[in-house]
């Protein structure tokens, strides 16, 4: 079960929880009482990444691309 830390009290001591993550520990950060965050160790997580990597290209390479028409360079930052 991974342990329960308040966005401020997680602000004060950042480092700190760094150090304790990279040990291996995992953190629910919390707002108000609410779950809102969770911070894991980088490494445990590499072969779902790979693997949802893999199935997203494989997605996109299947689908067909659309025809969105022209546009100009200020029509795509919004202001």
């Amino acid at each position: 079960m991974p342990a329960a830390v308040s966005a401020a009290d997680a602000n004060r001591e950042f480092s700190k929880l760094l150090r304790r993550v990279r040990q291996g520990q995992v953190f629910v950060i919390t707002s108000h009482g609410q779950a809102v965050a969770k911070i894991v160790p980088i490494s445990g997580d590499d072969k779902v990444r790979a693997a949802a990597r893999t199935t997203l290209f494989k997605r996109l390479r299947g689908q067909r691309g659309g025809n969105v028409g022209r546009w100009t360079r200020d029509e795509l930052y919004d202001r």
